[in-house]
């Protein structure tokens, strides 16, 4: 931590610096608190502004110092403290980031200033605790309890407008806020304590009101009920035990994994160094549902897109889809008017693919033939430059064959987004045998500038997330065969934290989408049979919501109505077979579905497909809905202990379709040399 302090007149300026993202670490925490106590001693100095630079304000304390002591979090709490206990008045600074511990340090300076650009937000609750350092107890009292309530609860991260809007800060700026603060400071204004403003009128009816889910958030909902007492040094107190429970709770671990996983994930094993190229300008090649929302994501970052569909009926549709959802952002309050207009100016229509010829990148998102494939990407590289990159969307199609089609294969390289584009967060990076580091380098460079969590993956049928995925759904219908049925299995996984059951999911997706890869693969791997329920549903029409019906009726177009009719279907079918159908366990239900994609998982990784066992975890939690406070699957499965998974997988494979729990080499390795998924990342890639 490095510290400067300009003097400007009777105002002193404390600028901290902390690179990449002025965490504030034990020792940093020191280094300000000394910086600040002399200028507070200093009789020269009637006032102080405090900053992070022109760049960063503060992302907040480093919380894997005190993981596993969370008293080391007491100096970050004196630091605060005696910046709201100065005499002399203190004028925060906020530019770029000011989250979480940032912010809490901000609320306790008498007096904020931000730029418009900057993110203010107290983001605790993300990684499954509180705010530690007096947010609970300043932020309520600033803006009224049920703002800070809805800040903290949600997470929500505001820029300098509505920060200034809810009352957060006191001023916001178009430039850099150090100027103004500045200008404040040298008034030498009153001191203005936030812990010593009154309880907010509104308290009881923010806590009658207050809907939290998770512990993190009851958690939350107690501190800010302990302003009540009107006595804010207990009301400090309450929070600091409560954010010491929750950092040792299962639920804070689990996202702590996924918030650095992501972090990990971004960073691919012998690419340091390489530099990825500028990409300004991309080509959607397709403009059916999955072009239309890639397009739409890229619109949303800022870039240039031209979109190439042949048909004209499709591409007038396209256009239709991207604008109505641009502007309904606008209606929504998501962006401004001039954003908007920006972003539908910067797409362009095209029917021929030569108005590809000037991107940086081009992204094929047709129809998943590999016959398609070949005739899009001979054109692609026949019409593109030089330099620039040719993508495939493909889900589950070989790479390197489609690499094949061209004569540059370095340059080619799997972006496979999830639906809806525009909105899931994972972007598979699927590097194919010859694709270049450069190449590579850029793609997942790439996709973080559009706000995804790009995982480079290998190449193999389904690569990381639908491979797992196969034998997810593999178990679910199986179970369907031997005794449970939709609703049931859709709510054993709901309950136990999955976004949405299997069935709902594939009703959502499509049914005829798991159809035609069903039928591709009964053909390539006779040996690994499904059940034939879901085909069976599929020759009724029925392909989920958008014919109104799958596994459930959809009435509404949208809600879920489970259907005695596919009930009977099903009990045909395990009569057909000769099952008797038994009685099954909502424990059972999720044993298998999730130890399904462990063991596949485990397979990849031993494969070498997924680098390392996190990236696997961050393909589940951002693309597959995998509850966030377990983790991902390889972190759900060492905290169970691999032994245990082994075990009951062990028991599977002796059981009805026992063939389809091999357990994977890996996990028989680790679990018998007393090892874990998470020891194969620390010993491969370092701890972060």
């Amino acid at each position: 931590m490095q510290v400067e302090v300009e003097r400007r007149d009777k105002v002193a300026l404390l600028r901290f610096s902390n690179p990449p993202v002025n965490t504030q670490s034990v020792a940093g925490v020191g280094v300000i608190a000394d910086a600040f106590a002399a200028l507070v001693a200093d009789p020269a100095v009637a006032a102080i502004v405090v900053s992070g630079g022109p760049r960063i304000f503060s992302a907040g304390a480093q919380i894997t110092e005190f993981d596993g002591d969370p008293s080391k979090i007491d100096a970050n709490r004196a630091m605060i403290e005696a910046f709201e206990a100065s005499a002399k008045p203190v004028v925060a600074a906020i530019n770029g980031v000011c989250m979480g511990g940032g912010l809490e340090l901000a609320l306790a300076c008498h007096y904020r200033v931000a730029a418009e650009t900057a993110r203010i937000g107290l983001t605790e609750v993300t990684l499954g605790v509180l705010p530690g350092g007096g947010g609970t107890q300043r932020l309520p009292r600033l803006i009224g309890a049920k703002a800070g309530l809805e800040l903290m609860l949600g997470g929500r991260v505001l820029n300098g407008i509505q920060a200034r809007a809810a009352g957060v800060v006191d001023d916001v700026v178009a430039g850099n806020a150090e100027a103004a603060a500045l200008a404040l400071a040298e008034l030498v204004p009153t001191v203005r304590r936030t812990g010593e403003m009154p309880v907010p009128a509104d308290l009881d009816e923010a806590l009658a009101v207050a809907k939290p889910r998770g512990l993190a958030q009851r958690r939350i909902v107690g501190c800010v009920a302990a302003i009540a007492t009107h006595d804010f040094a207990r009301g400090l107190r309450v929070e600091a035990d409560l954010f010491s429970e929750l950092l040792g709770s299962e639920e804070s671990r689990g996202l702590r994994h996924a918030f650095f996983g992501r972090r990990i994930a971004a960073r691919v094993p012998g690419l340091e160094g390489v530099k990825p190229a500028k990409i300004g300008h991309v080509a959607v090649i397709g403009g059916g549902l999955m072009g239309t929302g890639i397009a739409l994501a890229l619109l949303n970052s800022g870039l240039e897109v031209t979109l190439v569909e042949p048909r004209a009926e499709a591409l007038d549709k396209a256009r239709a889809t991207i604008t109505g959802t641009i502007l309904r952002d606008v209606e929504k309050g998501r962006i401004e008017a001039d954003v908007a207009d920006a972003r539908v100016a910067a797409l362009t229509g095209a029917r021929e693919i030569v108005a590809a010829a000037e991107a940086d990148l081009l992204i094929e998102a047709v129809f998943e033939d590999m016959e398609v494939k070949r005739q899009v990407f001979e054109a692609m590289e026949r019409v593109a430059r030089p330099h620039a990159i040719l993508a495939s969307n493909t889900s589950t199609l070989d790479l390197d064959a489609i690499a094949g089609f061209t004569a540059s294969p370095e340059r080619v390289v799997g972006l496979h987004f999830f639906s809806p584009a525009n909105v899931m967060k994972l972007l598979e990076v699927v590097r194919g045998a010859r694709t270049a580091p450069e190449t590579l380098a850029t793609a997942m460079a790439f996709g973080r500038a559009i706000g995804k969590s790009p995982v480079a993956v290998g190449v193999c049928d389904g690569f990381v997330g639908n491979r797992m995925f196969e034998e997810y759904l593999r178990q679910a219908w199986f179970l369907l065969e031997e005794g449970a049925l939709p609703a049931q299995l859709d709510g054993a996984l709901k309950r136990w934290g999955m976004a949405m059951g299997p069935v709902a999911v594939m009703d959502l997706a499509g049914q005829d989408i798991g159809w035609s890869i069903r039928k591709r693969r009964a053909a390539e791997q006779p040996d690994r049979p499904y059940s034939r329920i879901p085909d069976l549903v599929c020759e009724l029409g029925r392909f989920g919501q958008k014919t109104g019906a799958g596994f459930y009726r959809y009435p509404d177009g949208r809600t879920a109505e489970p259907d005695p009719e596919i009930d009977a279907l099903i009990l045909a079918e395990s009569a057909r077979l000769g099952i008797e159908r038994r009685e099954i366990s909502d424990a059972e239900i999720v044993e298998r579905c999730i130890y399904a994609l462990i063991n596949e998982g485990a397979k990849i990784l031993g494969e070498g497909i997924a680098h390392r066992a996190v990236d696997t975890d961050v393909v589940y939690l951002d693309g597959y809905g995998f509850p966030g406070e377990r983790g991902g699957p390889m972190y759900f499965a060492d905290r169970v202990g691999l032994p245990s998974v082994l075990e009951r997988i062990e028991q599977f494979a002796a059981g009805l379709q026992g063939w389809a729990w091999k357990p994977a080499p890996l996990l028989v390795e680790l679990a018998r040399s007393g090892r874990n998924f998470a020891s194969l990342d620390a010993a491969n890639h370092g701890k972060e």
